[in-house]
């Protein structure tokens, strides 16, 4: 019989605690405090992402259930919802962003090669935002609309592994077109947008950058051809244009020329119109490339479907973005140990096993033997391209 590490101390083991003492020490998390430190804290609300806790007195009940196992499990203090709840209140909420940085770097590396699903060597990104909807009588801070509160996830994604790269969290009426003005642009790249982000200004300084967009046009965007590449509208390729804007205001904003593909997609019988600045590709890839934006839409459903960024455990400021980057460092933990142990079955399957199994001291790895694993389906299958 294994007598070693409970499952979920194994997970805890997978943080670099020098780094993120680093960014405790970084905004004196742990100052003048006797005990609960910013990694307790952290570790409570990573158990409560991992098994699916509803509330504080639910954390605290189910922690104090298996009070015998907590030093075990990697935790230093006593767990107090009380405790708990004043720490993500006042602790800076910093600490967890940039330790969730620490891991992004780590995640991108372990999934730099991925496959895309097409001929393309450089970085993707998909840049996209999703709106959390919160009470005003207890979010005031959070405005969106005079009887509504809301917050807003300004989230650009790799898609080599579907590893959030940035994340931006606001008020919910701040347009999504000013988040281009926080990412630091990287040369070479692809950048691919929905159409809430055509801005002609700010995609003429992506543009002077040497990045490469891939954008969805606006019904009323004015544009007048050149030229003409051949298409194949077997492949329900319309056009490739090459022209530039003809709207005296748009043509001031980006003077240089622009490729314009139309796509019908049989599927759903729509016509798509895309933008972009990259003139080397197919006009299929292009399509392709927009096609690819759904996995950061994905990367949102899958979240708030198995992470707890919905109903939070605090209503300040603070609170909220503490459990949303907790959440997301919990996501990428996670993502990490799947790749560094090879794990093979999807990460909503391997999220749901570790959950199920946090006090068990089954090796982590042989929670999924090959030969008798079942396959756990979650409600939408489209999930399952996260990360597998």
């Amino acid at each position: 019989m294994y007598t070693g590490k409970y499952v979920f101390a194994q997970i805890a083991n997978f943080i670099p605690t020098r780094q993120f003492k680093n960014c405790v020490r970084r905004y004196s998390g742990d100052k003048h405090l006797k005990s609960f430190s910013c990694l307790d804290q952290f570790l409570c609300l990573a158990f409560a992402q991992l098994t699916h806790r509803r509330s504080l007195r639910d954390i605290e009940d189910s922690l104090k259930s298996q009070e015998s196992k907590l030093y075990h499990l990697g935790f230093r203090s006593v767990i107090c919802r009380n405790t708990l709840a004043n720490a993500n209140k006042v602790r800076d909420w910093r600490i967890y962003a940039d330790f969730a940085q620490i891991l992004i770097n780590k995640s991108r590396k372990l999934y730099a090669n991925e496959d895309l699903g097409y001929d393309l060597q450089s970085t993707v990104y998909a840049l996209d935002s999703t709106t959390i909807d919160l009470c005003l009588n207890s979010f005031f801070w959070a405005t969106y609309r005079k009887t509504k509160a809301a917050i807003k996830l300004h989230t650009l994604l790799d898609l080599r592994g579907s590893i959030p790269v940035f994340i931006n969290i606001t008020e919910g009426r701040v347009h999504d077109v000013n988040v281009l003005d926080d990412i630091i642009i990287e040369p070479g790249s692809s950048y691919i947008m929905d159409r809430g982000y055509l801005d002609y200004k700010r995609l003429y300084n992506i543009d002077k950058s040497g990045t490469f967009f891939v954008i969805r046009s606006k019904s009323n965007t004015v544009f007048h051809r050149l030229y003409s590449h051949p298409v194949d509208k077997e492949e329900g390729l319309r056009c490739d244009q090459i022209g530039v804007l003809k709207n005296k205001k748009s043509y001031q904003d980006y003077p240089h020329k622009i490729r314009r593909v139309k796509f019908f997609d049989k599927e759903n019988d729509k016509t798509y119109v895309y933008l972009t600045n990259n003139f080397n590709l197919p006009a299929l890839t292009i399509s392709k490339l927009y096609k690819s934006r759904w996995e950061v839409e994905l990367f949102f459903k899958w979240i708030k479907q198995h992470l707890r960024i919905q109903k939070f455990f605090g209503r300040s400021s603070n609170a909220v973005k503490t459990q949303i980057w907790t959440a997301i460092s919990t996501y990428l933990l996670i993502a990490i140990i799947k790749k560094e142990l090879n794990i093979r079955q999807s990460l909503y399957t391997f999220l749901q096993v570790l959950g199920i199994n946090a006090f068990s001291k089954t090796p982590i790895n042989q929670l999924f033997p090959i030969n008798h694993l079942q396959k756990i389906t979650p409600p939408d299958s489209k999930q399952l391209t996260l990360l597998d």
